[in-house]
């Protein structure tokens, strides 16, 4: 399911479904350039089409979470471009709520380097990852620059992780390597694959329907009558 449908999707929720109360949106300001939101999606994409079958995760993009141990959402927020909360409900959120998630923090946090923003990303917001989300995976990755980092929680510090064969970097959380693939940063299998999206899949479909054909009709087989 892609993003807007999973939004479509939404709209014909039952209405005897009950959501947190909140009145708070997201505060993050506009992403740095069409690149930053054009990977966003893409991971976004990739992710929710193959957990397309599991409702216990949220995933999201350039959404404030919110965590004041007062309960305020005027301190202590903070905004990825991109995490994953594990064991949670599935459903479209304003904003992260840490209080109202019973306490739930992303397992797995990614930023999008710029010019304007590395700084905060290798410095503050990791050490507020590290120290208060105490997210387990914790990535950075420069879509012009193509510089990659990731890090993984041990014993309450962020250790570094070493990269594959093919300059993949594992997140335990997720199952899934990540890696630059075309100029921007995609998941991949255990066994390296690349996963798709809803679209890729769709014309990988269609090229193994048109290699069968093609067989067919070295066999002097029709396959339009089959």
């Amino acid at each position: 399911m892609t993003i807007a449908q999973e939004l479509d999707s939404q709209k014909g929720i039952s209405q005897d479904v009950i959501f947190p109360p909140s009145d708070l949106y997201s505060d993050e300001p506009p992403l740095e350039s069409e690149l930053h939101l054009r990977q966003i999606i893409l991971l976004l994409t990739c992710l929710e089409w193959l957990w397309r079958d599991r409702n216990d995760f949220y995933a999201a993009g350039n959404l404030t979470i919110y965590y004041s141990p007062r309960q305020r959402k005027s301190e202590h927020f903070r905004g990825p471009d991109f995490f994953v909360v594990l064991g949670t409900e599935r459903k479209t959120r304003k904003s992260w709520v840490v209080w109202e998630e019973d306490g739930k923090y992303p397992n797995v946090i990614l930023e999008i380097l710029s010019d304007s923003t590395a700084n905060t990303d290798k410095g503050l917001k990791k050490e507020i990852y590290q120290d208060t989300f105490r997210t387990l995976d914790y990535f950075w990755f420069d879509p012009y620059t193509q510089e990659f980092a990731g890090f993984h929680l041990v014993d309450g510090e962020y250790q570094p992780l070493q990269a594959s064969e093919q300059g993949y970097l594992w997140s335990q959380q997720l199952g899934l390597y990540l890696g630059a693939y075309q100029g921007l940063l995609r998941f991949f299998t255990q066994d390296g694959q690349l996963v798709p999206t809803p679209e890729e899949t769709a014309e990988e479909a269609q090229q193994k329907a048109e290699r069968l054909a093609a067989k067919l009709r070295e066999l002097n087989i029709d396959p339009d009558t089959i």
